[in-house]
């Protein structure tokens, strides 16, 4: 083991500091099957089967991901293609590339031109989460 100048045998062994992410994110590469639950902000670019549940936290689903499940979470960004219900305690934001094809809720639904919906749609602002 190298000790590094100033420094002891035992402080080069030290634990390293909390990891401090601010997102977990799911590539493009994963297949996820099951049900996920993340208490911090969630990205999936890949694909998921199941359902995705983050309470007070966003999510974002990309350009390129397909997604079978249904969603909860403070914020939701789509980008990609979800067959599911979408439920958000804040807000939805659909991207021009966005399809989604289940029912949405949210007291506030920003939807860009080009964004597919086959569903429901209550934006009444009631919270249910």
């Amino acid at each position: 083991m190298a000790n590094v100048e100033g420094q002891t045998m035992s402080d080069a062994r030290a634990p390293m500091p909390e990891e401090r992410r601010m997102a977990a994110w799911v590539g493009k590469a994963l297949l996820i099957q099951g049900k996920i639950i993340s208490t911090e902000n969630l990205t999936i670019d890949g694909r998921v089967e199941g359902t995705i549940e983050l309470g007070d936290h966003s999510l974002t689903i990309g350009a390129g991901a397909s997604v079978q499940a249904d969603l909860v979470a403070q914020t939701i960004v789509i980008s990609g293609a979800v067959a599911g219900n979408v439920l958000a305690s804040v807000k939805i934001d659909l991207h021009a590339t966005a399809s989604v094809n289940g029912d949405i809720s949210a007291p506030v639904l920003l939807m860009a031109d080009g964004a597919v919906v086959t569903g429901k749609v209550d934006i009444e602002g009631r919270k249910r989460i």
